[in-house]
């Protein structure tokens, strides 16, 4: 009789797979990253089943000792992977029984690939999510630095991509802050749903081996074991939250690519991007192309057809495991990956931006940015708010027609449109005094930004 040689087919199967199927059916390819937890979930195992009394001492300490072995000839580039066995645990595995002998077989006793691959997803999206929250407070701390330094920088707010009212350029950064704080807050609201063990599920109805399922969890760093053996093969409601994490993330770096993508442009010219974050054109020697934020832009899309794709995925699929399931690695290795690397470029570029002051002084005193001061102080002055708002538009057509902003009008111009305009208006239109006027929490008077900067950098410090 012919055997096939995956370890995983057993004595069922009386040809080989076809040569075209084994390949097309292996994941080897890709969720060999997931190595480390595969030898971590294993050895766990191996000490519960010894705890137990399912393997002996010298069986534990014998599986332990060859999977440590076997991670440092991969750590070490020795390692030989082979489709034929399909994926990353039963590589290992076979390699664990060529190296220690019939002792190796004992190793999945009580469980199934299916909740191996359940525990080793997990612990390797853990240790990336630890990775990303690291990166996410790193660019974070930036923002916030470069926020407190900026607090007095005044540059126009916008509405519809119109100049609306002054604010500060320390306070649009901190409006960037916020976005993150929510993105982190959804991360580790995220861990907690990734952090219970599925290991002991076995293949979907547990195990009759006397295991300890708590134990497993603990060495593992587990908050807990899952509850239902048939869920817990067959979740994956942690890598769509994970994805959905992502997409939000990606959406507020995508929208801060695009402000940095117009801020850089010679029609706004508010800040530099160090050279080393763009690049040149192949025929205009004058360009200078801001492809960093231009490319995260660009992934936000990748990571959305992600989280589409795992969505998808799962809609259809019974209770419990099915290979439908294999698929579920590749969009979430290409999200990790791709949030990792927008990350990085963000937390490296966003120290080094250089805030073009005057020009985005000049482009808030263009604009008729304190046309709503005006507006308001008419009001202090008793017009009705309809009454003001029409005083102060007919100023800003006056104004438009003259090329003056309402700070350039003379007192005597600017009465011609309301009697209760008196000299003291030239203290709400300047554009300092406008910003010093929004004093209160939330908020771009420059001695609220520097607070709300130190509140965010404590905030930031007792992550721990």
């Amino acid at each position: 009789m012919t055997q096939p040689s995956s370890l995983s087919s057993g004595g069922r199967f009386s040809e080989p797979t076809d040569a075209f199927v084994e390949a097309f059916t292996a994941s080897v390819s890709f969720d060999q990253r997931l190595y480390r937890q595969d030898i971590q979930g294993s050895i766990a195992h191996a000490s519960m089943l010894a705890e137990v009394g399912v393997l002996s001492s010298d069986e534990r300490d014998a599986i332990i000792q060859g999977l440590t072995e076997i991670r440092e000839e991969i750590e070490k580039g020795h390692f030989t992977w082979s489709v034929s066995q399909e994926d990353v645990h039963m590589n290992i595995e076979a390699a664990l029984t060529a190296k220690i002998g019939i002792t190796g077989k004992k190793l999945h006793t009580g469980r199934s690939r299916n909740d191996q691959v359940a525990t080793d997803i997990r612990l390797y999206l853990r240790d990336e999510i630890d990775v990303i929250a690291a990166e996410l407070t790193r660019l974070q701390q930036g923002l916030i630095d470069l926020a407190s330094r900026e607090a007095d920088t005044i540059m126009p707010g916008f509405t519809h991509l119109q100049t609306a009212q002054p604010v500060t350029f320390g306070h649009h950064l901190l409006a960037w802050n916020e976005m993150l704080q929510r993105d982190y807050e959804r991360l580790m609201d995220t861990r907690k749903r990734v952090n219970l063990s599925p290991l002991g599920a076995a293949a979907l109805a547990g195990t009759t081996y006397p295991i300890d399922r708590a134990m497993t969890a603990r060495l593992l760093g587990f908050e807990r074991p899952t509850e239902n053996s048939l869920d817990s093969v067959s979740d994956r409601d942690f890598a769509i939250e994970f994805c959905s994490f992502a997409s939000l993330l990606l959406m507020h770096l995508s929208r801060m690519s695009e402000e940095l993508i117009l801020w850089t442009s010679a029609q706004f010219n508010f800040i530099d991007l160090p050279d080393r974050f763009c690049t040149g054109s192949s025929i205009m020697p004058q360009k200078k192309n801001p492809d960093v934020p231009e490319l995260v832009r660009g992934k936000s899309g990748r990571v959305y057809g992600h989280l589409m794709s795992l969505l998808t995925l799962m809609k259809s699929q019974p209770l419990a495991y099915n290979k439908d399931n294999q698929e579920d690695k590749e969009p979430l290795f290409d999200t990790l990956d791709t949030v990792q690397g927008c990350l990085r470029a963000f937390a490296d570029m966003v120290p080094a931006l250089e805030p073009k002051r005057e020009a985005m002084r000049e482009a808030a005193r263009r604009g008729f940015a304190t046309a709503t001061d005006l507006a308001d102080y008419l009001v202090r002055k008793g017009l009705p708010f309809r009454d003001a708002h029409e005083v102060v538009g007919q100023s800003v057509a006056y104004g438009v027609a003259e090329g003056k902003d309402l700070s350039e009008m003379s007192l005597g111009e600017l009465q011609q449109f309301s009697a209760s305009i008196s000299e003291d208006v030239f203290e709400v239109l300047t554009l300092e005094g406008s910003v010093a006027a929004r004093d209160h929490l939330g908020g771009t008077a420059p001695g609220q930004v520097r607070a709300a900067a130190e509140r965010a950098r404590l905030h930031l410090q007792s992550r721990g």
